[in-house]
């Protein structure tokens, strides 16, 4: 299902076809889990979104088909979530029409399209294999920063990584330093130390990754952002990928190489983040 400004879509979603989301990825989205009706750390979503549309030039106040921008926002959360016990929603902003050419209108008028996806079941804690890319993550630019609509590195290096019998990319910056993985912020374990790249190295500022960040230090662990090096990475103690469809996932290999893990370790913040989420613990099965 999905709404367009507020408006159900039955049939073929109405875009006007100068939106400036299509033309030019001009926009930012959010994705976020849901659990029995209700997205899980809403207030960080939503505030999130109003953030990233901040940071490209849509206020939180612009008129959006006769609301707030935020409002519209907001809406379009609980549109999508209302009655599904389990899924995933995902709504996206972009400037909306606008004249031709690159230079955005001085005044918005944004499109704000919400979808639902529903689940059988939770795709929360499943381990992954991550492959290196070639492509570098510009931490210089504000895209590596917001999720932009422009996702093409994303889109094709998943394509690379899976021919590579892979599950993901994982990206490196222009200093070499670990960035991210294709659609998640990546965590080291090294120790009780649990390191994840700062968003000045190019990383996303992840809800699911400040969640983790938030309940590490309950099993004692110091979560940090700390910059980190492909190599320390791949002597790490453990390796996660978070985001916040799958929360934590382990990596279990670096291309064709294996990565150790730390059992207790991810059963804690496993056990942590699925009472956060209000999802069963997989391992008390």
């Amino acid at each position: 299902m999905i709404w367009v400004n507020g408006a159900a879509a039955t049939g073929a979603a109405a875009i006007d076809a100068g939106d400036r989301g299509l033309l030019l990825a001009d926009g930012v989205f959010d994705t976020a889990l849901v659990v029995n009706g209700g997205v899980v750390w809403r207030a960080a979503h939503d505030a999130r979104l109003v953030a990233f549309c901040a940071a490209i030039g849509i206020a939180a106040d612009a008129d959006c088909a006769g609301l707030p921008l935020a409002r519209r926002i907001g809406e379009a959360m609980d549109l999508a979530s209302a009655g599904m016990a389990l899924g995933s929603v995902r709504v996206t902003v972009t400037r909306g029409p606008g004249p031709r050419g690159v230079a955005p209108p001085q005044t918005p008028r944004p499109t704000v399209i919400a979808a639902r996806a529903p689940m059988t079941e939770p795709a929360a804690f499943r381990p992954l294999s991550l492959w290196v890319s070639g492509v570098r993550r510009n931490e210089t630019s504000l895209a590596s920063r917001i999720k932009s609509l422009a996702y093409i590195d994303s889109v094709l290096e998943t394509a690379h990584a899976r021919a590579a019998g892979c599950d993901e990319p994982l990206f490196l910056n222009t200093r070499g330093e670990v960035a991210c993985s294709g659609v998640g912020n990546v965590f080291i374990l090294r120790g009780r130390r649990l390191l994840t790249p700062p968003v000045e190295a190019g990383a996303l500022p992840g809800v699911a990754r400040c969640a983790v960040m938030q309940l590490a230090p309950r099993i004692g662990l110091e979560a940090t952002e700390h910059g980190f090096t492909l190599e320390e990475l791949a002597g790490a103690d453990a390796v996660y990928v978070t985001n916040s469809l799958r929360l934590l996932a382990p990596v279990t290999r670096l291309g064709g190489a294996p990565l150790r893990a730390r059992k207790n370790v991810f059963a804690g913040l496993r056990a942590l983040l699925a009472a956060a989420a209000g999802l069963p613990d997989p391992g008390e099965r």
